[in-house]
């Protein structure tokens, strides 16, 4: 589905333009056409080939998908896949985004995400100054905007991981319920890092050293992108060394709690083994046997058994078993 179709020049924005027309305006000087997609169908992928003239492979990928963060360069051209990582809730979906940029044109495939790239459009028709930088800019202010997009999950990771830590050490049993959100989190932040950490090869090359023509003049704004996704990394590193620690806890929590109920269990056998023998003793039908014809013999048996056991519950209790 086409989102927009507009062509700028001198970064001042011109007019809508039909699609047709596109590579009309791509032969006027100091003009580029930036043209904005979701979920299209083969018909419009191939509708784009014909006016911008795309690579044929990087066409392939963008009407794939399923791709990983990635930056490839084609003649004078620039294809570049990201994800595009939200918050619904507290669950994080995961779309993809495609940026076609060449000399005189920007066309960027959206596939499942919500959330749209108007806000950067907008913002690039405020700033004519730095959008009269051409194709390179929009690229920049494309991949800006879904970088920012990271910092929401990451602080939804911290937040929810804060929450786990509470609830493993203020609450008695439950621990199970506790790794299964452990591991719920891994899961996110691992969707959040397969994101991030490619992306970062693919901004380090737009930026030092030899890069494409078409991002020459917004090498300082990618690099800043870059310190941005170190910063989320790093963020990330920390969020998964706390999950791990944090499931090794629970887990050594769970074989606690497990020992002091062994105690305890332990504890209560070694009880009622009194009884036990005690009752099997005399329990036995033997004609000689001490106190047998006694008739306070039944209830000093009683009494002995009490006390013995008495005295074991007091040493349990004071060992910290019961």
């Amino acid at each position: 589905m086409l989102i927009n179709c507009v062509a700028y020049q001198e970064g001042k924005k011109l007019s809508d333009i039909p699609v047709a027309d596109i590579s009309e305006y791509l032969k006027l000087p100091e003009t580029f056409v930036w043209v904005a997609l979701r979920d299209p169908d083969q018909a419009e992928i191939a509708t784009m080939q014909e006016e911008f003239n795309l690579h044929e492979l990087a066409v392939e990928d963008a009407a794939r998908g399923h791709q990983r963060p990635k930056m490839e360069e084609y003649g004078d051209s620039i294809f570049m896949t990201l994800h595009i990582v939200e918050l619904n809730g507290d669950e994080i979906c995961a779309g993809e985004l495609a940026i076609f940029a060449g000399p005189n044109y920007v066309l960027s495939v959206r596939r499942d995400a919500n959330q749209g790239f108007l806000g950067v459009r907008a913002r690039a028709e405020r700033e004519p100054h730095q959008l009269r930088k051409g194709s390179g800019f929009v690229l920049y202010a494309l991949v800006d905007a879904v970088v920012d997009r990271y910092f929401p999950v990451v602080d939804m990771l911290e937040s929810e991981l804060e929450s786990i830590e509470d609830h493993i050490f203020g609450q008695q049993g439950g621990q199970r319920a506790n790794i299964e959100r452990l591991y719920e989190l891994k899961r996110k932040s691992q969707v959040l890092r397969h994101a991030v950490l490619p992306l970062m090869d693919a901004i380090g090359r737009l930026h030092g050293g030899r890069v494409p023509q078409v991002v020459v003049e917004t090498q300082d704004y990618l690099r800043d992108v870059h310190d941005h996704l170190l910063r989320i990394l790093g963020r990330l590193d920390t969020v998964r060394d706390t999950i791990n620690t944090a499931i090794q806890v629970t887990l050594s929590m769970v074989a606690i709690e497990e020992n002091d109920i062994s105690k305890k269990l332990a504890s209560y056998a070694a009880i009622f083994a009194v009884f036990t023998a005690f009752a099997g003793i005399w329990g036995m039908n033997f004609e000689f046997m001490p106190e047998l014809k006694w008739k306070y013999g039944y209830p000093a048996a009683l009494c002995v058994m009490g006390c013995v056991t008495w005295y074991l519950y007091r040493r349990f209790k004071k060992a910290g078993w019961l």
